[in-house]
């Protein structure tokens, strides 16, 4: 079963990167109530195009030093869920599954990006508008959370997801 999501997969004819990283968040430093050695950066929500259809999260999440950690599980404020997602493309079909968790090690970034891991919004209310913020708090397998304001904004004519299939 072949469905179009708004929010899931790789852009065509654009650098994803580039244009989160012209939109997106300033990093969030881990201080006194949020995971020591955690930094998350870059975060951006990204509305539907079709309202109802779910949205998109992408961030940076960085760990310093220590054990190797995971991220549990991303919430956003004004949005019913988030699921924790991962896409892949073989034979020139773009798929994707949500994940249980995501590892951390020390030393290194995971970028939540188009065609990688990613953050699917469901039940997007009303109050997120692009040009505004969302929270974004994201919760690690011992409980620690960060939390960072993650820039909202819309697709307008930089629909991801033009053109793709996508088999869940």
């Amino acid at each position: 079963m072949a469905v179009t999501l708004s929010g899931c997969g790789k852009q065509q004819g654009a650098n994803p990167e580039a244009s989160a990283a012209a939109t997106a968040s300033p990093p969030a430093a881990a201080g006194p109530e949020a995971a020591p050695g955690i930094t998350v950066s870059d975060a951006i929500v990204r509305l539907p195009a079709v309202p109802g259809n779910p949205g998109v999260a992408y961030l940076t999440v960085t760990q310093g030093a220590g054990a190797p950690r995971k991220i549990a599980a991303i919430h956003v404020d004004g949005v019913e869920r988030a699921e924790i997602h991962e896409s892949a493309t073989k034979n020139g079909v773009t798929s994707m599954k949500a994940v249980r968790e995501v590892p951390l090690e020390p030393g290194k970034s995971v970028q939540f990006a188009p065609g990688g891991y990613h953050v699917m919004l469901f039940g997007i209310g009303e109050a997120l508008k692009a040009g505004g913020t969302a929270e974004l708090t994201m919760t690690l397998d011992d409980g620690d959370k960060v939390s960072v304001a993650a820039k909202v904004e819309g697709l307008g004519g930089d629909d991801a997801m033009a053109g793709h299939d996508m088999k869940m």
